[in-house]
């Protein structure tokens, strides 16, 4: 059991399922919620800018943190790699602030395992449909990736 003065909400959810739209809505209701900033080996996206989405690092930057044992979960996912700072969170909570996290189905479990607290949502996409097409509309993903993101949204959701 963890003891901290903030609280830690866990959002999941698939690929393109609305993630990031959520947190951004709970984060611009409520100010006292803070986002949690994950680091990531992929490109920035749009206007995604480091520091805020994600922390961009390379492969070799990633490979020190898993070492330095730095992050509380992390995972590769769609070929990258997504890791979560342990100091970041354990911070942010000290400090009474409401922490959010936007992860992916495995890192939320990892969470879950070290924060017994953490309160997990598992959000699903409004049809198959629109999770394609959603997809597909991103225009930065080849059809193969797409076909693996769809193959392990079918996955996640069959846990939720």
């Amino acid at each position: 059991m963890n003891s901290y003065p903030g609280n830690l909400f866990v959002v999941a959810a698939p690929s393109g399922a609305g993630k990031s739209s959520l947190v951004k809505a709970l984060m611009e209701l409520d100010s006292r919620v803070q986002p949690s900033v994950s680091h990531t080996t992929r490109r920035p996206r749009g206007q995604e800018k480091h520091g805020r989405e994600y922390f961009f690092v390379s492969e070799a930057e990633f490979d020190e943190l898993v070492h330095a044992q730095a992050f509380i979960e992390w995972a590769h996912v769609h070929g990258r790699r997504y890791g979560t700072s342990r100091k970041a969170i354990e911070d942010r909570m000290n400090q009474g602030a409401d922490v959010i996290l936007e992860i992916d189905f495995q890192g939320a479990l990892q969470i879950r395992q070290v924060f017994s607290n953490a309160v997990l949502i598992f959000i699903l996409p409004p049809s198959w449909e629109e999770l394609r097409s959603r997809l597909d509309n991103r225009g930065e993903d080849s059809p193969e990736v797409i076909e693996l993101r769809l193959k392990n949204a079918a996955e996640e959701m069959s846990h939720a």
